[in-house]
């Protein structure tokens, strides 16, 4: 079942049972993986290697192939598991980037403080946008 309404052409979704996806190989090309938002019972598992379903296991299957996995958090405020989870999961090669906005852009809605933290995750995916201007130091 689709997961959104008229998905563009080429778009597929699969469900987190179907450990048999083909994401689910490191053969199929893939360029990384974000997880929006990430839950601390995910993080832990892909932290400790366990591919309990078909979101644990590709990002397992980017970690081996040492594709780019960003995760984003979603847990506040953190507790010790938490935090070394989020340590071993960096540690083993995965981006953790918590959906902190920042305000030195002087945000004016919900909409500008999303931007924000997408624009983050696509300038980690080397992905071109126009969500958020680079900061360029004060006056610039």
């Amino acid at each position: 079942m689709a997961l959104v309404d008229d998905l563009p052409s080429g778009v597929h979704t699969y469900d987190e049972t179907d450990i048999a996806a083909p994401l689910a190989s490191g053969s199929f090309p893939c360029a990384g993986m974000v997880i929006v938002p990430c839950t601390m019972g995910a993080l832990g598992a892909i932290a400790s290697g366990l591919s309990q379903n078909l979101i644990h296991r590709a990002a397992d299957v980017c970690l081996k192939e040492r594709r780019p996995l960003i995760l984003v958090p979603r847990e506040t405020p953190l507790n010790r598991v938490h935090l070394t989870n989020m340590l071993k999961a960096a540690e083993a090669g995965a981006i953790i980037l918590p959906a902190m906005p920042g305000f030195y852009h002087h945000p004016r809605s919900v909409s500008d403080i999303i931007d924000f933290v997408v624009a983050r995750i696509l300038d980690q995916l080397g992905i071109e946008h126009n969500l958020a201007q680079p900061w360029l130091g004060p006056g610039g």
